[in-house]
Parts: structure tokens; C-alpha cells; sequence
């Protein structure tokens, strides 16, 4: 049993006000930036988080993004993986607090659920004064504003061997529920000469080299798989500094069930913020949920179906683009989409959005008309029979191995140097394909060899869809 006490976290003052009402005021705007960089739309259901940890005046904007989501689950409780800057901690260290003292008062520690943390190696209990770190101590003045009656646990990992880290996500998976969020606490890459790493010159390409560092590294926590994560960090050599805490996440996300996949939320560096890239730290939010948090119920399926109609008619006796405006937050959500044209069940046109989510009713209606004229499949004869299905994707999530794909469950994309090629879910059923048919058509499509999968230089990512077409039929 750890001892009962309150911690008070020593960032208060230095990192960010030590009054309450500047604290707050803070918090609020960087919640107001963040509706107006990313938008108003907050999807439900996540299951986990990655937030970066620096000072709220340059982070704040990034982690509020996180935190309007974690506000929309309703979470009782948030553990915090979050990781020691300054001094060794051998296998995952469990504050031994009671509660934790911000300038927004004292944040409740379960210390029932903590001590249970302590007692199964490799946790174990150590003095709050020893172990803390702002990796998880600045996640609290948010956690307060946005989650207030959630009780916190915060974490210290260490470096962990596999089995460790295996037996660690054991434990944590038990609560990993509707009322329990975790929150993995780390900054993406540090550039410049103060952190020892300049892989490139600081010039005018500089923010586009950190954004393919730093999507690289998303894209690998998107995975799910620590080893694919680790290689990922390993071969570009980014300055993660939180790769720990968040292999640990990948770990137990990885067998959650249902299928979890990740979102990228929002991305900014303190580049961006002071205009100097000298000293340059990257800040990415990622939110973690089941593919079931991308699909449409039935009213909204219905408005973008007719909105596409509307869109198609248009096009077919003007041969010009007009798309009206969508009503409610679930149409303008950014997001991944593909538009199939069918007549009379033969495929007449099918177009999609992948790579750059786009807002989703202006996507689809842009879509319905560019399969209007996709000429793969010949032309459309009998414009009355024609009928509308939307496919509403997920995040693509890369897989280490083909045989992770599941034919007639997952889509796929796949990229080498600079060919690639994407198949839907639905191209499985339509043929009757089993895995190695849909991959080797897939690497067809991409203008590769069916060999591709044999050797090393080959990128390939999964996806999940929602499908729906007129008169309200539910695919899948």
C-alpha cells in the first residue's frame, strides 16, 4: 500500500501560470485554436490518446485537440503514461500520491486502481517526489478543465523487454473501457544542434522534412505494433522522446477488441509558433477509437446520398459542379471516402478520397461527380438506373505482414517508392477473392510485381469502411 499524501507539481509558475485564472484562461484559448484549426467536430468513443507535453503556451494548442475528444467520453478515470527526462526508472514507476496540486486545485489519484498497479511487476510504487515528470504532471491542468471528475493515474516507463512490456499491457487492458482513458505522453522529433540531431540543413525545407519525420512516426504508432514503431524510429533516427510510453500503448491497443485504429487530430512545432526552426520541437495529437466511431447513422447517410444525387443530376444536364452545403457536424467531419456509380450492379465509376482527409459531405458530392466520369469501366448508358454507394473509410493502420489483412474485412494500400494502389473491402467480395489473389491484384494495381511482398522496400496499410447506398441499404 503506497503512503497518502498530496503531491504538489512543481511546473506551476515556470511552465505555466501558477494563478488559477491565467491557467484557465490559457487552457481556453488553446481550445478555442484548436476548433479553429481542426474544426468543431469531435468524434466519440476513443479508447487512448498521444499528447505532447511541453509548455501549454506552445503545445497547448496540439494537446487541446486530445482533450476535447477525452472531454467526449465521459472517462472516470486517466491513466497517464508518461516517462522520466532526468533520472533511470527501471520498469514502470506508480506515483505514490494520494492527489496531485495544480494552480486548479487537487487532482484525485485512484489510489485503489494504482496500488493494484504496483503490486504487478514490472510496476511497482515510488515517491511522487522522486518519479515526476512534466511528461505526465503537464497533462493535469488539462485533464482538470476538460475531464473534472476523472481520477488520474500517472506512470512512469522505464525501458522495457518485451515480456515486460507484454505483461504491463496485460494488466492496463483490463480497463480499457468506455469510463477509463489512457493517455501515452510524449513530443515527436527534437531538431537542432541543442538536441544533437541535424539530419538536414535548416533551410526553407526544413518544415516539410520534420512533417515526413514526424507523419512517419504517426503512421508507425498507427500500427499498433511496437516493433514496426520501434524499426520506424530506429531507421529515420527521430528524436521521439516518448517511444516508451508509447510502445507500451501500441501494446495494448493491439489486442483490444474491436479493431482499433488511430487519427491523427492535429500537428504543429514550435517552428511554426516562433518562425525560428534552429530549435525546433514537433507536437502531434492522435486519438485512438473503434472502427465503429467513423460510421454514419442512417439520417446521415441519407443527406449525403441525397446531396450526391443532387450533385449528380446537376452534372448530367449542365455537365457543370454545384454542392450544397451540409447540415450538422457529422457531414463537415474531415474524412476518407470513395464513391462507386452502379448500373444495374456493374461498376460505371468509383473515385476516392484517401491520402488528405477532406470535409465529408463536400468530398462525397465532388466524388459522386468525378465517377460520373471515370472512364475504366466504360460509360454510363442508362443514367435513370444509376445508383449511389459511399464508402466511409477509416485511418489506414500499416501491418508489418500481409497475412494481418483479412479479405472481405480490410481494404488495403499499398505503396512502393513511388508506385502505389489502393483496393476496397468490397473488391474481395465482388470477386470472390481470398488474401493472396487481392494482394497480388493489389500490387497489379500499384504497376508492381506479385513478388513485392517477398522483399523489404514496400509500405502496405489496412482500412476498414462503412458502406451504404441509396434507398437506405447498409452494406456493411
Amino acid at each position: 500500500m503506497a503512503s497518502v499524501h498530496s503531491h504538489r507539481s512543481s511546473w506551476a509558475g515556470t511552465w505555466y501560470p501558477d494563478d488559477a485564472a491565467e491557467l484557465k484562461d490559457l487552457i481556453s484559448e488553446a481550445c478555442r485554436a484548436s476548433v479553429e484549426r481542426t474544426g468543431p467536430f469531435v468524434r466519440p468513443g476513443a479508447v487512448a490518446f498521444l499528447v505532447p507535453h511541453a509548455a501549454p503556451a506552445y503545445s497547448g494548442v496540439v494537446a487541446a485537440s486530445a482533450y476535447r475528444h477525452a472531454q467526449a467520453t465521459g472517462a472516470t478515470r486517466a491513466i497517464i503514461l508518461g516517462f522520466s527526462h532526468r533520472r533511470l526508472v527501471h520498469g514502470i514507476a506508480v506515483s505514490d500520491a494520494s492527489s496531485i496540486t495544480t494552480p486548479l486545485g487537487d487532482a484525485r489519484v485512484d489510489r485503489d486502481f494504482a496500488d493494484a498497479l504496483a503490486a504487478s511487476p514490472p510496476f511497482h510504487s515510488a515517491p511522487a517526489e522522486v518519479v515526476c515528470d512534466h511528461s505526465a504532471e503537464i497533462q493535469i491542468p488539462f485533464l482538470q478543465t476538460f475531464l473534472p471528475e476523472a481520477a488520474i493515474v500517472p506512470v512512469y516507463v522505464g525501458h522495457l523487454s518485451e515480456q515486460q512490456r507484454r505483461d504491463a499491457a496485460r494488466v492496463l487492458r483490463g480497463p480499457t473501457d468506455s469510463r477509463t482513458v489512457l493517455i501515452a505522453s510524449s513530443d515527436l522529433t527534437h531538431y537542432g544542434r541543442d538536441f544533437l540531431y541535424q539530419p538536414f540543413d535548416t533551410d526553407g525545407e526544413t518544415p516539410a522534412r520534420l512533417r515526413e519525420l514526424d507523419m512517419g512516426a504517426l503512421a508507425a504508432a498507427g500500427s499498433l505494433d511496437p516493433a514496426l514503431f520501434e524499426s520506424q524510429i530506429s531507421r529515420t533516427g527521430a528524436t521521439v522522446c516518448g517511444t516508451e510510453p508509447i510502445k507500451l500503448l501500441l501494446e495494448t491497443l493491439n489486442a483490444v477488441e474491436p479493431e482499433i485504429f488511430q487519427e491523427t487530430l492535429d500537428y504543429q512545432t514550435s517552428g511554426d509558433i516562433v518562425g525560428d526552426y534552429r530549435h525546433s520541437v514537433s507536437y502531434g495529437a492522435a486519438a485512438y477509437f473503434p472502427a465503429s466511431a467513423w460510421h454514419l447513422d442512417t439520417p446521415w447517410q441519407t443527406e449525403l446520398l441525397a446531396a450526391a444525387r443532387v450533385a449528380l443530376d446537376h452534372f448530367r444536364r449542365t455537365r457543370g459542379r454545384c454542392f450544397r452545403s451540409a447540415c450538422g457536424l457529422s457531414l463537415q467531419q474531415r474524412g476518407r471516402a470513395f464513391v462507386t456509380l452502379l448500373e444495374r450492379d456493374a461498376v460505371r465509376g468509383c473515385v476516392g478520397c484517401f491520402h488528405i482527409p477532406q470535409p465529408l459531405a463536400q468530398s462525397v458530392q465532388q466524388l459522386a461527380v468525378d465517377a460520373a466520369g471515370d472512364t475504366r469501366f466504360g460509360r454510363i448508358d442508362d443514367w435513370e438506373s444509376l445508383e449511389i454507394e459511399v464508402h466511409v473509410l477509416t485511418p489506414p493502420k500499416r501491418i508489418a505482414r500481409p497475412d494481418q489483412f483479412q479479405p472481405g474485412v480490410h481494404g488495403a494500400f499499398l505503396k512502393a517508392g513511388a508506385c502505389q494502389g489502393l483496393l476496397l473491402p468490397v473488391v474481395a467480395a465482388r470477386f470472390g477473392m481470398e488474401r493472396d489473389e487481392f494482394l497480388r491484384a493489389l500490387a497489379r494495381k500499384a504497376g508492381l510485381r506479385d513478388t513485392v511482398y517477398s522483399g523489404s522496400d514496400w509500405e502496405l496499410s489496412i482500412f476498414r469502411d462503412q458502406v451504404f447506398k441509396e434507398n437506405n441499404e447498409m452494406l456493411t
